[in-house]
């Protein structure tokens, strides 16, 4: 077996999973997590395991979902809760290494191998950590115990919920061979698909495959995913590092009326980009790319992104980008229906970067203490308590809580 041991952690059903210990008088009952609840538009983000069972699946219209489960109760994404929940997990992690690399908001990779001289062989450590996320945080895991990241994340996968299994070196060929090749790691629906053209629908179909008639199939990536079915990944896991484990932080908005000039974007621009600014402050993120979408009355979009010359959560750093995006993009041929804001390509706040030489360095500080006293007067006090004198130049363009009343739009980390 090899000297590595290295642990895949999945919180199972995540989102529906840390609702349902804040909804108690659910407990027993379908739930999930996704859309407006209300007006029933909206997609499943996550289903527990009840709901799964009646047929309901992730990226679900909400309408289908209730269809298959009528007794299903579906509950709006809170994703600053989701994200709290998945520093607390880090933080458990973290007693057992410091090489943790984030998948998502729900998974991690952990390298154990230093640890399990200490706390025993790496099922044990499973073992301690999945009792520890039930005790601790009222949440169950799978956990995947291997000698690489690629076997770790099918062990996690091979069997849920609460559960462990490994992958060893020696095991690997009777436990993942047998697994359709869509469960590997980045085979996603459309390399399924030449695979299955060539007859290959199991892990170990790819495995035994001559890797030149992969590469002719898929290029670079058929010699990569024969590999991965051979055992042969030896990438690294990450070290604690800066990167967030989402990879945006968006906002839009339907707004109450035509847009028509420049000033209106502006105003539902600043809008949008305190909200994302919050966010990011708030989860103790910064963005390194920011992006606007655009769709006018006759339902025309347009999305366009920038990267920025450094990562920032700063309210006026982000808006002004978005409008500058914006006046390069548009020529005002119809009026404007909907806005949105993002911050994409996230770092944490303890991310390390060279500053550009002509940076304002005195005014970026102004800029991040003012919004940091914003934050603290809204926590208090409401959020129309301070405005920007931008919003009184139209209240009905403005009159909107971005933050508390629409969805903040989280991608995952990596997206196949």
């Amino acid at each position: 077996m090899s000297g590595r041991v290295i642990l895949h952690s999945d919180i199972n059903s995540c989102y529906a999973s840390i609702e349902h210990l804040h909804h108690p008088e659910l407990n027993g009952k379908p739930l999930a997590v996704g859309g407006d609840p209300e007006s029933r538009h909206g997609i499943v983000l996550t289903a527990d395991y009840i709901a799964k069972k009646y047929g309901v699946k992730t990226g679900m219209a909400l309408w289908q979902a209730k269809q298959l489960c009528p007794e299903i109760t579906f509950v709006s994404p809170r994703m600053d809760l989701y994200l709290r929940f998945s520093r607390m997990a880090h933080e458990i992690y973290a007693e057992y290494t410091d090489l943790q690399e984030a998948y998502g908001i729900d998974e991690s990779w952990l390298d154990v191998t230093a640890s399990a001289t200490i706390k025993g062989d790496g099922y044990s450590i499973a073992k301690e950590i999945s009792n520890r996320m039930k005790a601790e945080l009222g949440i169950t895991v799978s956990i995947g115990v291997s000698f690489n990241k690629i076997f770790a994340k099918l062990g996690s996968d091979y069997k849920k919920p609460d559960a462990i299994t490994t992958m060893y070196s020696d095991e690997f060929q009777t436990k993942a061979w047998n697994l359709p090749v869509g469960d590997l790691l980045y085979v996603g629906r459309s390399t399924n698909q030449k695979l299955a053209k060539i007859g290959i629908r199991t892990i170990g179909d790819l495995a035994r495959t001559d890797e030149a008639i992969l590469v002719s199939q898929l290029g670079k990536m058929g010699s990569v995913l024969w590999a991965f079915a051979n055992g042969y990944d030896d990438s690294p896991v990450r070290k604690e590092n800066a990167h967030a484990p989402i990879k945006s932080v968006g906002n839009s908005t339907t707004t109450h009326r035509d847009l028509v000039n420049d000033e209106d974007v502006k105003i539902v621009i600043y809008v949008l980009a305190e909200s994302v600014a919050a966010r990011l402050r708030e989860n103790g993120f910064r963005c390194r790319v920011v992006e606007i979408s655009i769709r006018d009355k006759e339902l025309f979009s347009f999305t366009r992104q920038r990267k920025i010359s450094n990562a920032t959560n700063i309210t006026e750093e982000i808006a002004v980008e978005a409008y500058r995006l914006f006046k390069e993009s548009y020529d005002w041929r119809k009026p404007i229906r909907s806005v949105g804001v993002r911050g994409a390509d996230l770092v944490n706040d303890n991310y390390w970067e060279q500053i550009d030489l002509f940076c304002d360095f005195q005014m970026r500080e102004k800029h991040m203490k003012m919004d940091a006293a914003v934050d603290d007067i809204r926590r208090r006090f409401g959020f129309y308590s301070i405005q920007r004198g931008l919003m009184y130049q139209d209240k009905v363009l403005s009159a909107v809580n971005a933050k508390e009343d629409h969805t903040v739009h989280p991608h995952g980390y990596f997206n196949q």
